[in-house]
């Protein structure tokens, strides 16, 4: 946990759905969306990541445009090891908001855990760019590149 987006350190505000994730008005389950967010929330912060994953996956059906709820449910995944859900979380975080440095950082983990280290280095160094002074952005940036220049250096010593 201690290596993943949900433990890294970079702690992000565990705040309600903000105004431009707020649900509908029109919708019934405005309520229970909201519960199953702060419920999800709290499962994952206590160690619950799967139980954390159910309830945050019935949120994000709810409201699939929320940020906030898309990045607690790909840190839930990613801390159960379903790291391609996770990728496919941060990334529509990242299409949205590509300015969005933890999204960045969550989806080049994510890729990294995939076996897909070259998308994973392109990420990891927007997020490490955005912002430097976070060291384990810069940490993730380095073990990445230390891995691809490995491989790379193993496949050219195999005459590949």
């Amino acid at each position: 946990m201690s290596e993943g987006p949900a433990g890294s350190g970079d702690s992000r505000p565990d705040d309600p759905v903000s105004s431009h994730d707020a649900p509908d008005s029109g919708s019934v389950n405005d309520a229970d969306t909201y519960q199953l967010y702060q419920r999800g929330l709290d499962l994952l912060g206590r160690g619950s990541a799967a139980a954390a994953a159910q309830l945050l996956a019935r949120a994000a059906e709810a409201e699939p445009h929320s940020r906030s709820v898309l990045e607690a449910l790909a840190r839930a995944q990613f801390d159960t090891g379903q790291y391609r859900a996770a990728a496919g979380n941060f990334r529509r975080i990242v299409d949205a908001s590509p300015s969005d440095d933890y999204a960045q950082f969550g989806l080049g983990l994510a890729l990294a855990r995939t076996g897909d280290h070259g998308a994973a280095a392109e990420h990891l160094a927007l997020a490490a760019a955005m912002r430097p002074n976070l060291r384990h952005y810069t940490d993730a940036l380095r073990s990445v590149r230390a891995t691809l220049r490995a491989r790379s250096a193993l496949a050219e010593g195999n005459g590949d």
